[in-house]
């Protein structure tokens, strides 16, 4: 787009008054106060307001500087829409002090933070043994004390992505139940993309268009949802043999384990875009191992317990954000020891899988931690 001059208001009068005094044949009054200053700073005073209208029309016009549902209205034009926010999913224990009972924990319990900004559902898994259809939910049997239970995010969002501990409320009563608390943070939640992620994929499908291209698979890949990484090898088998007229893609959606169901809508997504007379195959990727062991020395004043517990979780998150391909670099421990809390005076004896160097991943593959050990 071409650059589009725009002046002041000061530059407005000014060259209205110039222009003015250029053709008047006698004394014209321009003088602050006189009625022909008046008109001209009048004149100046719309034209600013015009000025502003014609941004703010170039703003909302173009995807490069429009933003919310102005952006979401310029490329739906296109067919294209911004992915959704991501629900946070986790897992919450449920204990009792008296066990001489069977107990339930119901579908329809909610489940909240200490402070009450986020609440949790309970949700179905056919695969939990305490699981019973028939009671519709969780069963305490006698004698058992406590039950583990997935939860949702009632709001999704990157809020819903409760720190270890964090939720620790039962909305409402659940007979025969007394506590509830998160062992391990949910980290799965995400807001819904923002605006520079929009443009930045709506540039992926402008150039997406004569299908057939890597950047067409790449689009049809990451527009399924938030978070999916992806490697391409052309003319290769997965195997490593080479084989013209096919290509593989691994994807990941930053569990190391993406589902049966998300590799089958990567496969689909993939068929509609890909070249003629050429085969594919969609894979998760293969999973590093990584043992991380320190020493870490905690100033007074900080609890000790706590303050290691920040670190494991540190290193946790650091480790599982690593994309397909990316190594784990092993100095790199350390720092995010230290970052954790400003409590960490020392890290000593730092291993990763009981040695100190880095650990590698091939575009196959991705690493996510086994075991963290802070002593």
């Amino acid at each position: 787009m071409a650059s589009i001059q725009t002046q002041d208001w000061v530059t407005l009068v000014r060259n209205q008054v110039s222009t003015i005094q250029g053709y008047a044949k006698v004394l014209v009054d321009l003088t602050v106060g006189s009625i022909l200053r008046g008109i001209v700073e009048a004149n100046a005073a719309v034209t600013i307001w015009l000025q502003g209208l014609i941004m703010q029309v170039l703003a909302i016009t173009r995807a490069a500087t429009s933003s919310g549902a102005d952006l979401d209205s310029w490329v739906a034009d296109f067919g294209v829409t911004r992915l959704a926010a991501v629900a946070a999913t986790g897992t919450v224990t449920f204990s009792r002090f008296t066990t001489t009972q069977q107990g339930l924990v119901p579908l329809t319990a909610v489940v909240q933070t200490a402070d009450g900004t986020q609440q949790f559902s309970v949700v179905v898994d056919t695969t939990n043994p305490a699981y019973n259809a028939t009671l519709g939910g969780y069963v305490l049997a006698a004698g058992v004390p406590s039950v583990n239970v997935p939860v949702v995010a009632v709001t999704a969002g990157a809020a819903g992505n409760a720190v270890a501990g964090a939720v620790t409320t039962i909305v409402g009563a659940i007979s025969g139940v007394d506590t509830v608390t998160n062992v391990a943070a949910f980290a799965n939640g995400a807001d819904a993309e923002s605006d520079p992620a929009l443009r930045t994929r709506f540039i992926a499908y402008i150039a997406s268009l004569s299908k057939a291209t890597k950047a067409a698979v790449g689009y049809a890949i990451t527009s399924l949802q938030q978070g999916l990484v992806y490697s391409l090898t052309e003319n290769q088998t997965y195997g490593g043999t080479a084989q013209y007229g096919y290509f593989f893609v691994v994807v990941d959606d930053g569990t190391g384990s993406p589902s049966s169901t998300l590799l089958a809508s990567v496969s689909n997504a993939i068929d509609a875009v890909r070249p003629l007379c050429s085969s594919f195959g969609v894979f998760a990727p293969v999973v590093v191992s990584a043992s991380v062991a320190m020493t870490a020395t905690i100033a007074a004043g900080y609890d000790p317990v706590a303050t290691k517990a920040l670190i494991t979780t540190a290193l946790k998150n650091y480790i599982n954000s690593l994309k397909l391909g990316q190594t784990l670099t092993y100095s790199r421990l350390a720092q995010v020891a230290y970052d954790a809390s400003p409590g960490v005076t020392n890290i000593t004896g730092v291993t990763l899988n009981g040695g100190t160097a880095d650990l590698p991943a091939t575009s196959l593959q991705v690493v996510k931690w086994n075991s963290v050990t802070v002593s």
